[in-house]
């Protein structure tokens, strides 16, 4: 038997600590869902058209239901705005509790517990290395815009981030004077289902480009393709499924499944993991009060993987999706 040496103190390297694990593609891809998607290439038209309508509207808000690349696209775009220098970007989540303070300015604590003093926000910090640097584009992408109370969190801002009254000054209510430049530009994403969608409209609807972002069995197929999902007959019975949900959500719009729900699947297996560990909850969410739908939806799944034939939708089912 060959002799076997046992090396003193060596020390395990993990993917993550080489920084090609998911944690860094997580870190690179500023929190997306999809951090293995390939990067928006330059000639992408949704990349083209979003940097024209945040020309000429200074802010573009993205919007369409889970799973279809929202914040993985506001991402990619900022990253061409800001040749991913992260210096030039900031990404923030809007929640329920997000408040003006957070945003614009506030008092907080001093560190030593002496009292408080006035803080910039994430916004307000932006804008002012926007101001002073006016030859450099600056990027501040908001995810889940729907979630906040956005007149409470813009404050007096909101009307200045419109583009013709960019460059105006008005006052913060600490007494500072503030100036939105025309070289910072506002990408948001939001759930066209979230409560707060109506303020929001009513809100940006004049303001901001606004761009709908609905599930696609082209990408869908695109994913699957990249992937090298080598299966045939099911992939065409998943993307069968895939168009009958969705057209199901022209009744029931919280039916909508998105296309990045796939993006890391390349096998069947990981394909049912993405139902048993993601989609059948969302399924039995959207249609808990229609169960014969619901046991359609569950049946039409099974099928993909033991159907006979496949299940290919209508012409009609597919227009619906794309």
């Amino acid at each position: 038997m060959a002799d076997v040496t046992i090396e003193k103190d060596v020390r395990e390297l993990s993917a993550d600590d080489l920084d090609i694990g998911y944690a860094h593609r997580a870190q690179t891809s500023h929190g997306s869902s999809a951090p293995d998607a390939p990067a928006l290439r330059s000639d992408d038209p949704r990349l083209r058209t979003i940097l024209k309508l945040l020309r000429r509207f200074g802010g573009v808000i993205l919007s369409g239901p889970p799973g279809t690349g929202k914040s993985w696209l506001a991402g990619q775009v900022a990253d061409k705005i800001t040749n991913s220098d992260d210096g030039r970007r900031a990404d923030i989540q809007f929640h329920a509790s997000y408040q003006f303070e957070d945003f614009m300015e506030g008092y907080r604590p001093k560190r030593d517990a002496s009292g408080f003093e006035r803080r910039d926000g994430v916004f307000l910090r932006l804008v002012r290395e926007a101001n002073n640097h006016p030859d450099t584009n600056y990027v501040i992408v908001v995810d889940e815009l729907s979630r906040a109370d956005v007149g409470r969190v813009f404050g007096e801002a909101l009307t200045y981030i419109e583009r013709s009254k960019r460059g105006q000054t008005f006052l913060l209510p600490s007494g500072e004077q503030c100036s939105i430049p025309l070289n910072l530009y506002l990408i948001a994403t939001m759930n066209p289902l979230d409560r707060g969608v109506d303020e929001v409209d009513a809100a940006f609807e004049r303001r901001f480009a606004k761009i709908d972002l609905p599930p696609s069995r082209e990408l869908l197929e695109e994913i699957l393709d990249r992937n090298g999902f080598l299966d045939d007959i099911v992939q065409r019975r998943l993307l069968g499924w895939f168009s009958k949900i969705n057209a199901r959500a022209a009744q029931n719009p919280a039916a909508a499944v998105g296309h990045a729900y796939f993006v890391d699947v390349v096998d069947s297996e990981t394909l049912r993991e993405v139902w048993d560990y993601q989609l059948k909850y969302h399924v039995d969410r959207a249609f808990r009060y229609d169960p014969d739908t619901r046991t359609e939806i569950f049946n039409g799944w099974e099928a993909i993987f033991t159907g006979p034939g496949n299940q290919e939708a209508s012409t009609s089912d597919v227009a619906e999706t794309r």
